[in-house]
């Protein structure tokens, strides 16, 4: 950079040029000459969660004596325009930085001071002293990840989930009188109805639901107060249960302080459990969308017991083609998520001593499952699941050709020779009622009861 590009600021390593225009300082810089390995940055919930607890921090030492009102209101002011997203652009240091978010945490306090100091000129705000006052990096990034996350979880994963959920469960209502052939290990089985098919979905989303509340609970316990291990050095006893409930005062989740600083700083284990969480939702919407993708197989040659909706064309040199794509990008969604687990659990094993040293990649992994897997499952929801149209004529025919209406016979010819029958009607290519009917197995309106494929989806034995 050019010296007409740049200015001169100072940190307690000395001096460091820094782009004219840019907001931090010194301590950021650094962070961006020593880092520049990913390109990626924190996420815009992570700096929202920052600009949230700055602003928390400012008022609740201003409202203990420690800090000027002047200086406090300077620094919400800033603060709250990093929650807003207006100065995310000023927010540089990479994701691969510094394992406790030092660099992110100055980057900033910086940005605040300098954004405070616009506001009010007549004031001295210094970045370490008032912003950073009774704070570490070492709270204040494990606070910003129960945040964010938290806050995400609640205002995104949850919501496109419930839409889910009612959209399955309509569709389940709509089609519970179409019967159609169940199927086990991929081969043909007894009858089921599409309603209960689709009813099996919207509980295991109903499910994730409850999972995923259970384990964002164990986020409202924020490391603020800490400050560097977990002793609280340098902070006012009454800072932290302070802070904590000015933060829940400004979003839709409840927080409070820690019970114990030194677990809430050294270990993850609340981020851990909500990534393993994600990780069991992305696995069900895997089954989910798998089977929603092979029930609409064909149009002609598939199994194609459903249609879904036609989105984009399916093929560069296929004309006609119409492919599942809303399908695949959710299981695509959920790849994402499992892989991201997997660098969640490793992140989670840097805690030593005092300190968990990979907090800024966990931070950046869990929060970007959360983003994806939220906007994939709207989409799936919005353009797939809501146009789903049953094909109910081809349910019924699939039904009559099934061999596993024997297994309704069972009980009143026996296992063995309704395995005969079921042997025959392969072998022949004639339906196990034409066979059945031919060998004189049951009277004729007792044969119409017991292969009465209704029947057949209900608990007990059809007579």
């Amino acid at each position: 950079m050019s010296d007409e590009a740049t200015r001169i600021e100072r940190d307690s390593m000395g001096e460091m040029r820094v782009p004219r225009d840019a907001l931090w300082g010194a301590s950021t810089q650094r962070a961006v000459e020593n880092f520049p390995i990913s390109g990626y940055r924190l996420p815009r919930r992570f700096i929202r969660a920052l600009g949230l607890i700055k602003h928390a921090a400012a008022q609740a030492n201003e409202e203990l004596g420690l800090l000027a009102p002047a200086l406090g209101a300077a620094i919400r002011r800033a603060a709250d325009e990093v929650a807003a997203g207006a100065l995310d652009a000023h927010f540089v240091v990479d994701v691969f930085q510094t394992g406790s978010g030092t660099s992110t945490n100055m980057n900033a306090n910086e940005v605040i001071a300098r954004r405070a100091a616009a506001h009010a000129p007549e004031l001295a705000i210094h970045p370490n002293d008032h912003v950073n006052m009774g704070q570490s990096s070492n709270d204040v990034i494990p606070s910003a990840i129960h945040v964010a996350a938290r806050e995400a979880v609640e205002e995104e994963l949850l919501p496109a989930l419930g839409d889910l959920r009612d959209a399955l469960a309509a569709k389940a209502a709509a089609f519970d009188g179409i019967v159609k052939i169940g199927r086990t290990h991929l081969q043909d089985a007894t009858p089921v109805r599409l309603g209960q098919e689709l009813g099996g979905h919207a509980r295991q989303v109903e499910l994730a639901i409850e999972r995923l509340r259970s384990a964002a609970a164990g986020l409202e316990e924020l490391a603020l107060g800490g400050t560097a291990v977990g002793t609280g050095l340098n902070t006012h006893p009454a800072f932290a249960a302070r802070a904590a409930a000015l933060i829940t005062d400004r979003t839709s989740v409840r927080f409070r302080e820690a019970i114990n600083h030194f677990e809430a700083q050294a270990a993850k284990d609340a981020a851990v459990q909500l990534s393993g969480t994600l990780k069991t939702v992305a696995v069900s919407l895997t089954k989910i969308a798998n089977d929603v993708r092979w029930l609409g197989s064909g149009p002609r040659c598939g199994l194609g017991e459903i249609s879904l909706p036609a989105t984009q064309p399916g093929s560069s040199i296929m004309p006609g083609k119409v492919n599942p794509v809303m399908a695949e990008a959710l299981l695509q969604a959920a790849a994402f998520t499992i892989g991201a687990d997997a660098t969640v659990t490793v992140c989670g094993q840097g805690g030593h001593f005092e300190l968990n040293a990979m907090m800024p990649l966990l931070a950046h992994q869990l929060l970007e499952s959360i983003r994806i897997l939220a906007a994939a499952v709207r989409q799936f929801t919005a353009r797939c699941v809501t146009g789903i149209e049953a094909n109910e004529a081809r349910c019924a025919a699939r039904i009559e050709e099934s061999l596993a209406l024997c297994t309704a016979l069972a009980p009143a010819i026996g296992y063995d020779a309704a395995a005969a029958i079921a042997k025959e009607s392969f072998a022949t290519g004639k339906t196990v009622r034409e066979v059945a009917r031919a060998r004189g197995v049951l009277p004729e309106d007792v044969l119409a009861r017991v292969l009465d494929p209704r029947r057949m989806t209900e608990p007990g034995i059809p007579e």
